[in-house]
């Protein structure tokens, strides 16, 4: 297992973007997304540039032999008496979330003119709290996700891309999963639903309850089973509270809100604002919840698809934040007669270097009812923006300057 490795470039270039920069680097996203390797790998070719091993610290605070590491005095000592001296030294700390008063370490070593910082982190604690404060414009975060379908489809090379969607819907978009995909036994799905599980329950044991103080595992599963039934689903805290309370889960609002912080915290759910077209506003109202990967909801809902265009629009919601894109939900009022006071729904709405762009999302558009039902909320809006509409319909078609492309092309490029 550790033999299979999969590249990840545009983690790596990014690194090398901001290599000797006078920032700590912080590498962050769920569990097992492959953030370890990501700079094991960045290491090495830190090495065929000419960085000498001994230049290089990488310290994995998860491992037992780095237990007492955990106490960060140890930790900033260790690293000073390892350090070359009159030399670049690059340091990598993976899972510093998981020291207690890290940031005190961190600081300390920031300080140092010698040393190039790298950290990773499971969970959101490395963007908050005072030392972030007092660090504001001196760190910069890469989001790393587990695989695109570009990426997987890297490591599983096809003309078929239906086939090849099917199967990173089954097989899940975390890494090592791949890894089970590429020995093709009899028991695969087993196989990869068990890895899957243990991501899971690693997640909510580790990064949910843990950094939460929350106790109750089953409830949490019930509450992931439910949002996994909604994906796609405009819904607040207090609707959702109404809906779990007729499931048996008798939460009150501000309860729920912290499970889905914790669940936001540990990068397996991701909220999407809405967003007002017209008046160029972010709303706090009426969010969609969007899961990491498909291969945690197989499990969830025990591989009941289901929702197929839901889940569409979950894999493209993650494949425009892999972008760099900042993404909400569009809400556009009509202002005609007939329709006054109503609301029409963008599906994203996408911040870009170059602007907005925005997105329908749907399985086909092989009606004309269907066609007019995607185009309608694309029609109200008046600027020049690029407006797409994304469906599993191959070929290009244009109305009206709004562009239907197919996803998964779409996705693969």
């Amino acid at each position: 297992m550790k033999d299979f490795i999969i590249e990840r470039p545009q983690y790596i270039k990014e690194l090398f973007d901001f290599k000797d920069t006078d920032l700590i680097k912080i590498l962050t996203g769920v569990r097992r997304c492959g953030k370890s390797t990501v700079y094991e790998l960045y290491a090495e070719e830190l090495k065929k540039q000419g960085v000498k091993p001994e230049q290089i610290q990488i310290i994995k605070l998860e491992e037992e032999e780095n237990t007492e590491l955990l106490d960060y005095h140890k930790l900033h000592q260790h690293i000073m008496n390892n350090l070359v001296k009159d030399k670049k030294n690059y340091v990598f700390l993976d899972e510093i979330q998981n020291v207690e008063n890290f940031e005190k370490a961190v600081r300390s070593l920031y300080e140092k003119k010698n040393i190039d910082i790298y950290l990773t982190g499971s969970n959101s604690k490395l963007q908050s709290g005072e030392w972030a404060t007092s660090l504001t414009g001196r760190y910069i975060e890469i989001k790393m996700y587990p695989l695109s379908f570009k990426e997987f489809l890297s490591i599983n090379p096809t003309n078929n891309l239906d086939k090849a969607y099917a199967e990173y819907l089954e097989y899940s978009s975390f890494p090592y999963a791949q890894y089970f995909v590429h020995l093709n036994t009899p028991n695969l799905k087993k196989q990869v639903d068990t890895y899957i599980n243990g991501i899971y329950d690693t997640v909510v044991l580790y990064d949910v309850m843990s950094k939460k103080n929350i106790s109750n595992a089953s409830r949490i599963k019930r509450i992931m089973k439910f949002m996994s039934s909604a994906i796609g689903s405009e819904i607040s805290v207090k609707k959702m509270s109404d809906m779990l309370k007729n499931d048996g889960i008798i939460l009150q609002p501000s309860v729920l809100d912290d499970y889905l912080d914790a669940f936001k915290s540990a990068y397996i759910w991701y909220q999407a604002d809405r967003y007002d077209v017209r008046g160029r506003k972010v709303l706090k109202t009426q969010n969609k919840y969007y899961l990491v990967d498909m291969g945690i909801r197989n499990i969830l809902m025990n591989d009941k698809v289901e929702d197929t265009g839901h889940i569409l629009e979950n894999v493209v919601y993650l494949e425009l934040l892999r972008r760099g894109y900042k993404v909400y939900i569009g809400k556009i009022d009509y202002k005609t007669k007939d329709r006054n006071g109503a609301t029409a729904e963008i599906d994203f709405v996408a911040e870009t270097p170059n602007g907005l762009e925005y997105y329908q999302v749907c399985d086909t558009m092989n009606e004309p009812k269907t066609i007019e039902r995607e185009l309608a909320s694309l029609k109200l809006i008046k600027d020049n923006y690029p407006k797409f509409v994304l469906t599993r319909d191959y070929g290009t078609k244009d109305y009206e300057g709004i562009t239907q492309l197919n996803v998964l092309e779409w996705l693969a490029k």
